[in-house]
């Protein structure tokens, strides 16, 4: 047998092949055939040169490499790819099989996962191959690698210095990627956001966060990384859409099952006060499912974008919009509507998601309905959102919704954990009866204790 040395395009060391540019897969099955042993392959070796990169040059990725292959007739080239499903190249916009140049029409060469098959014992399809009539060789071929073919997160580990964080991750509110890059990660900033809106399709704008979110208006600054600089998103939740200026009001895509779960426990006839409604998502779908709402943001853009999305869901009809102070909405249309509400039979559900500050409002409740005529029956079922860097989150705001209130709620109320939105800050959502007794009692003319006093306030004055 004819015996060629052959240069391995990834490591550059030199091996022994065949000249029919083939190996077996059961070297017993071939006696006399002998081949050095092949270090195991990686299908990219990242360029050294590139490390450091602030401006994205692509051509600097590209690299010709060898990747095993398999000869399969074209009659049974379905089945074969099915079956080595596990096995078979897996890189974006690389074909999985490819035309045998050197050899008849009749023959595909079907690409493998050097990672996959790194070794003849690591080629679990053997007896597959064997029962479709497929030589038992492996092939190579030669395979140019692009920028195009790399997944972010290589690209980003190649560029960004070599220790540091690397990350990809990132929020999608329509064609809008938001990232929240740390300090070591700002000097690659736009390069990064060219590389999510490379890989990402569908995402024509990369914005970066640039500080907290206000706690008034529930926004914050945002720099433009890469593409156009049209805020105005488009979003589906829940079978709802959504429009919006990203960058004038609150939106978060990780509370969609959020969303989900507290509109589910509301039926139709129900009246909802919805105290921080942000653009709906709270609110419309609670319409859609015939619900009475009464909805409220303080943010005038939010509000602007609330109406516009009734519209365009069409439950205009059942949302009512104000753009009050959560407090002022409280002791305003909820105070003006809750007392009719009461004597119903229908649910009345209020929803306070403004999680830096909502429990601190609950502190309008007191007193509210002072000149009314108590009643034990169809009292309103708070819903109630704060933050928590406690050991003990649930404690917690258990016992600062308590201390708004002026009204102890241990045993009278469920807490849900929302979700983690930091190291040590989870983000939970109390749920309780509006009591008889914050609700009738006599209002208080002092102002409401501050929250750093809460642990000296006791209830008896209820």
């Amino acid at each position: 047998m004819h015996i060629l040395p052959f240069k391995c395009n990834w490591c550059h060391s030199i091996y022994l092949k065949p000249a029919a540019v083939h190996r077996s897969l059961w070297p017993e099955a071939r006696p006399g055939f002998s081949l050095k042993p092949i270090m195991e392959p990686k299908l990219y070796r990242l360029p050294l040169e590139v490390r450091g990169m602030t401006s994205l040059d692509k051509e600097a990725f590209t690299q010709t490499i060898t990747v095993p292959a398999l000869r399969v007739p074209t009659g049974v080239l379905n089945k074969v790819v099915k079956s080595l499903k596990k096995s078979t190249i897996q890189r974006p916009g690389v074909p999985r099989v490819v035309q045998d140049k050197e050899e008849s029409s009749d023959f595909r060469l079907v690409l493998l996962d050097p990672h996959s098959v790194s070794s003849l014992s690591s080629f679990s399809e053997a007896e597959a191959l064997r029962s479709f009539g497929v030589a038992e060789e492996l092939h190579y071929y030669e395979l140019r690698l692009t920028y195009d073919n790399l997944k972010s997160e290589e690209v980003l580990e190649a560029v960004l210095p070599q220790g540091q964080d690397v990350t990809s991750a990132f929020s999608r509110v329509g064609h809008i990627a938001h990232m929240n890059l740390r300090d070591h990660q700002l000097p690659y900033k736009n390069l990064i956001g060219q590389v999510i809106m490379d890989k990402n399709p569908g995402v024509t704008c990369v914005v970066n966060k640039m500080n907290i979110i206000d706690s008034t208006y529930r926004n914050f600054k945002m720099e433009v990384l890469a593409g156009e600089e049209n805020m105005v998103a488009k979003v589906k939740e829940n079978g709802m859409t959504y429009e919006f200026d990203f960058s004038r009001v609150y939106w978060n895509p990780r509370l969609s099952t959020e969303h989900q779960r507290v509109v589910q426990l509301i039926k139709r006839g129900d009246t909802v006060f919805d105290v921080f409604a942000g653009v709906g998502p709270f609110a419309i779908p609670a319409a859609r499912l015939g619900a009475s709402v009464l909805a409220n943001d303080l943010n005038p853009e939010s509000y602007r974008w609330l109406q516009h999305n009734c519209k365009l869901n069409k439950v205009e009809s059942k949302v009512r919009s104000f753009n009050l102070d959560g407090r002022a909405f409280i002791q305003g249309p909820l105070k003006q509507e809750l007392p009719a509400l009461l004597k119903g039979k229908a649910s009345v559900h209020v929803v306070m998601n403004l999680p830096a500050l909502a429990l601190e409002f609950l502190d309008a409740f007191r007193g509210l309905l002072h000149q009314e005529p108590p009643t034990d029956e169809n009292l309103p079922t708070v819903h109630c959102y704060g933050f928590s860097k406690d050991n003990d989150p649930d404690t917690d705001v258990v016992k600062r919704a308590s201390c708004s209130l002026g009204f102890p709620l241990e045993d009278r109320c469920s807490v849900h954990f929302v979700r983690n939105v930091a190291p040590n800050k989870d983000m939970m959502c109390v749920r309780f009866t509006l009591p008889k007794e914050v609700l009738y009692c006599q209002p208080s003319e002092e102002p409401a204790p501050k929250r750093q006093k809460c642990e000296e306030t006791t209830y008896s004055s209820l």
